[in-house]
């Protein structure tokens, strides 16, 4: 089949719980990208129907967070123009791509129509946009998640991620034992996978765990076969200056590729743009290359 008829349409699927949007954002948003119909979300996964349902579109813009823009990420086809506006506490996607942190500058410059093509990941069959894990990212995500949500229904925001990691490291103190193998590569201790850079942010701090990693290209690996108190300043060095990880004995690293087959000696937990995807003893990682048009 080929791709679906244009249709006459540009539709604004907002997130009402997302941290930054309140009523009076969504309607200044609105106003600045002109003739839209606005959608507000309902449940969860209501953002993947709705972004079915505008496949063929003008124009597709998802005013949310990360979680609300990975949703969209699994029901668009890879014509329609998809922009995505900062209301959530991190906003990985729309920083990472570019864009102003306030959501009317984004709108403005997203209504001029420019557009990028770029891949996308995949992790056991759920694409993502930025970043997917297996191991101790996953598993901050899932405390983070554990607070629940403030009383406006909003998520607490990505610097919390980092305090949970810190407490992670902290109760293991720095110690983490290899727990599964990536096939054909050799055994780590957990897996973040990257698909794009930075992997994400604390804050205003990017986290570069894969800086060779580009939209454009397949995904990339950053997985310590192990970890210890004498290797982790190391490590995190390493991380928050960018500098890489080629050449590096203590890290099972991969760039561009195309798919990464992880099997856990037990079940760990798997994460997808900071979405809790729940435990698996295995993971299969993908590069959907070419497979979304975003608006820049």
């Amino acid at each position: 089949m080929g791709p679906s008829p244009r249709i006459s349409l540009r539709l604004l699927i907002v997130n009402p719980f997302a941290s930054s949007v309140t009523e009076e954002r969504i309607e200044q948003v609105a106003r600045a990208l002109g003739d839209v119909e606005t959608r507000r979300t309902e449940h969860r996964g209501h953002a993947t129907e709705l972004a079915r349902e505008a496949r063929g579109a003008e124009a597709l813009y998802v005013f949310s967070g990360d979680g609300g823009y990975n949703e969209v990420l699994n029901g668009i086809d890879s014509e329609t123009p998809v922009g995505f506006v900062p209301g959530g506490g991190a906003n990985v996607l729309p920083r990472a791509l570019g864009l102003p942190g306030d959501p009317v500058r984004a709108a403005e410059q997203l209504v001029a129509g420019r557009t990028r093509r770029i891949s996308l990941g995949r992790v056991n069959g759920r694409r993502f946009g930025f970043a997917a894990g297996i191991g101790l990212d996953a598993e901050a995500i899932r405390r983070l998640e554990a607070r629940g949500r403030r009383e406006d229904g909003a998520r607490a925001r990505n610097a919390v991620v980092a305090w949970e990691l810190a407490r992670l490291i902290a109760a293991r103190r720095g110690r983490f034992e290899p727990a599964l193998e990536i096939l054909g590569r050799g055994r780590a201790a957990f897996a973040l996978v990257a698909n794009g850079d930075p992997y994400t942010y604390a804050g205003p701090l990017p986290i570069r765990i894969a800086p060779e990693a580009r939209f454009e290209l397949g995904i990339d690996l950053f997985a310590p076969r192990g970890v210890s108190p004498v290797t982790l300043p190391r490590l995190l060095v390493r991380v928050l200056l960018g500098r890489g990880h080629s050449g590096a004995g203590d890290v099972v690293h991969g760039h561009d590729l195309d798919r990464i087959e992880v099997v856990c000696d037990g079940p760990m937990p798997i994460q997808a743009d900071g979405e809790d995807l729940g435990d698996s003893t295995s993971a299969i990682f993908e590069a959907e290359r070419g497979a979304a048009l975003v608006l820049v």
